[in-house]
């Protein structure tokens, strides 16, 4: 027989009954049932009941097992008594009664529980991972993560594309987040870095003649930490294509999306074709470049209906004067709500720190009248909707009804209005969309709707330093190429930039790369950097172009993200095995941490620490 298991705890069925089995694992619980004792047993694959009766020789050694306790069991496989079946568990139909007990690893005191799903504090769970990761509910989500990537890679190979590792030790990028160097020892007073992505040389792959490249690369940035961002590291699906168009990189991404999601997605529905919705469109309908359709609201432009004369709304019409937009926000139903409904949305609104939210609530008003047409009656009268609500007595009523007939609203719905300069009224319409959906019970909770977002502007214009700069990627093929740099206004061009967004969260962002050396000077230029900025910040990718470079784009989609969406978490800190905490340190094990002077002295290193500033005197 084996030193430690014949089977695993997750093998054991009715036809092993009467076999004698090894099995070895945690004791994940122990019930006395008077005189009785069950231990179930847990490892990597299942869990197993085992039972001691006093006259046992296990007896004795399964009393003292405590939670956590590393045991081996000899015994032999029976059929549970009637009515003592499990059906929640594959081997509950048996269970093992217990002839021999061997102690492997005993455990202490336990700083959190593994049995159940308790919440229990971000620190303890972080400092004690290896525990946290045998709670049933982590332990799935990191062996589902497994199988997403596993899904993946089989889904890229099968399209011809090929997996290549690009390097950890880099050159420091000059644009985009916050970089982690790493000291040269052979080089003093010079680093490398962690590379935020394998952008630079996954166009190289390209310029130097591979066709299709993935990787399941590791990404480094130094950036604050959020619920869908993790600090320090994360994973991406990387992918380059060459001599393709942006319909093509959708036309190969699409399928793999879609397939992954559907194979892990418990049933739930996919999106079948991704709509292409533009960025424009995104942030008028949706208020938002990563919406959630699965919210069914759609935001209006009412501009110039409260621009309308007959409107004595002044407190819109001075936000108009000085530029600003009027947002409609429908909320069907919502007619019904009590006041404290709209009152609640309304403090929601000055939370985010605007005025609030204006609103009207449409009723059945007057009537059309029935009216004669030679031997015919009209159709019945048209009952017409009048508005009710604060701002109500400043709209006329024609002009309700023309902001009714463009959100298709009626008797019993409501509309509520967020009015500021283009992005912020963007930005709370968007937001109020998310609270209505939510509040009204018309958002859906399941499912994963996926779309594009396309036709991302190329140049914004940055208020702080007065002068037009890149919106995103600044290394993107701006839409029509360098006749559109040369002849158009900078800030109506778009560039060739896509993202992927799946209820809400942009699992990705892609392009059809710049590969025209010529192009890119002139765009360059035009975001103000000089010839020789552009050679001493980028002379690499530059040269590289210069030497006959395929057309070519990609994209890269969060493998944390994706899993984070099918394990139906909320946070990325879940589906990661051993991740940071918000102030980016490791509590497992202890990093960042010091180091000793005789490295820092090899690396050629003097550290200057900021002081603690010091506490003031009363």
């Amino acid at each position: 027989m084996h030193r430690y298991r014949t089977h695993t705890c997750g093998d054991l069925r009715s036809e092993h009954v009467g076999q004698d089995v090894r099995l070895s694992g945690w004791v994940h619980r122990v019930r006395d049932h008077g005189g009785l004792l069950f231990v179930d047993l847990r490892d990597h694959y299942g869990v197993t009941q085992v039972v001691a009766d006093p006259d046992s020789p296990a007896f004795a050694a399964i009393e003292k097992a405590r939670s956590e306790w590393v045991i081996r069991i000899d015994g032999k496989v029976r059929t549970r008594p009637a009515g003592t079946e499990n059906a929640d568990l594959p081997t509950g139909q048996v269970e093992l009664f217990a002839t021999a007990v061997e102690t492997l690893g005993p455990s202490a005191e336990l700083p959190l529980p593994v049995f159940g799903d308790q919440d229990y504090p971000e620190e303890t769970r972080l400092k004690y991972r290896f525990l946290d990761l045998r709670r049933d509910r982590i332990h799935k989500n990191v062996m589902k993560r497994g199988a997403i990537i596993d899904s993946l890679r089989r889904r890229m190979r099968d399209q011809g594309f090929f997996e290549f590792q690009t390097p950890i030790l880099t050159a420091s990028s000059p644009e985009g987040a916050r970089d982690f160097l790493v000291p040269s020892r052979l080089h003093p007073g010079k680093f490398y870095a962690l590379p935020q992505a394998p952008q630079q040389f996954k166009q190289l792959m390209m310029i130097a003649g591979f066709d299709r490249y993935f990787q399941i690369a590791p990404c480094f940035r130094d950036e604050d930490p959020r619920a869908d961002r993790s600090p320090g590291e994360f994973y991406q699906l990387d992918i380059e294509m060459s001599f393709v168009e942006q319909e093509d990189v959708f036309q190969a991404v699409e399928p793999v999306m879609r397939g992954v999601f559907e194979e892990f997605a418990d049933g739930q529905p996919v999106t079948q074709s991704f709509p292409r919705i533009a960025y424009k469109d995104a942030m008028l309908k949706y208020g938002s470049d990563k919406p959630d359709l699965r919210n069914p609201l759609v935001i209006a432009d009412v501009t110039a209906e409260f621009s309308d004369p007959t409107v004595t709304f002044n407190a819109f019409k001075r936000v108009i004067e000085a530029g600003g937009v009027v947002r409609a926000i429908p909320a069907p139903g919502a007619g019904a709500q009590p006041r404290s409904f709209f009152d609640k949305l309304n403090d929601w609104a000055r939370g985010e720190g605007a005025p609030g939210l204006g609103y009207i609530t449409f009723e059945e008003g007057g009537s059309l009248p029935q009216t004669f047409g030679g031997d015919h009656l009209s159709p019945p009268a048209t009952k017409l909707l009048e508005g009710k609500g604060p701002i109500a007595k400043f709209v006329p009523v024609d002009v309700q009804r023309k902001i009714a007939s463009k959100l298709g609203l009626k008797a019993g719905d409501s509309v509520f209005f967020a009015c500021d300069l283009p992005d912020k009224a963007a930005a709370l319409a968007g937001k109020a969309r998310t609270q209505v959906g939510t509040q009204l019970g018309l958002s859906r909770t399941t499912g994963f709707e996926f779309c594009w977002i396309v036709d991302f502007p190329m140049f914004e214009f940055n208020e702080d330093e007065k002068r037009v700069d890149f919106s995103h990627n600044p290394f993107s093929m701006p839409q029509g190429g360098l006749e559109a740099l040369e002849s158009q206004d900078p800030l109506t061009i778009n560039a060739y930039q896509y993202d992927i967004v799946c209820n809400g969260v942009e699992l990705s962002s892609g392009a059809i790369r710049n590969h025209r050396p010529d192009i890119m000077r002139k765009a360059f230029e035009i975001a103000g950097y000089g010839a020789d900025v552009l050679e001493a910040k980028f002379g690499g990718m530059l040269r590289a172009l210069t030497y006959g470079a395929p057309p070519h784009g990609g994209i890269a989609p969060g493998v944390d993200r994706i899993v984070m969406l099918l394990c139906g978490e909320d946070n990325l800190r879940e589906v990661v095995a051993f991740p940071m905490n918000q102030r980016a340190e490791d509590l497992l094990m202890g990093a960042p941490s010091e180091v000793s002077p005789k490295q820092l002295r090899e690396l050629h290193i003097r550290l200057a620490v900021p002081q603690a500033q010091a506490p003031r005197s009363e």
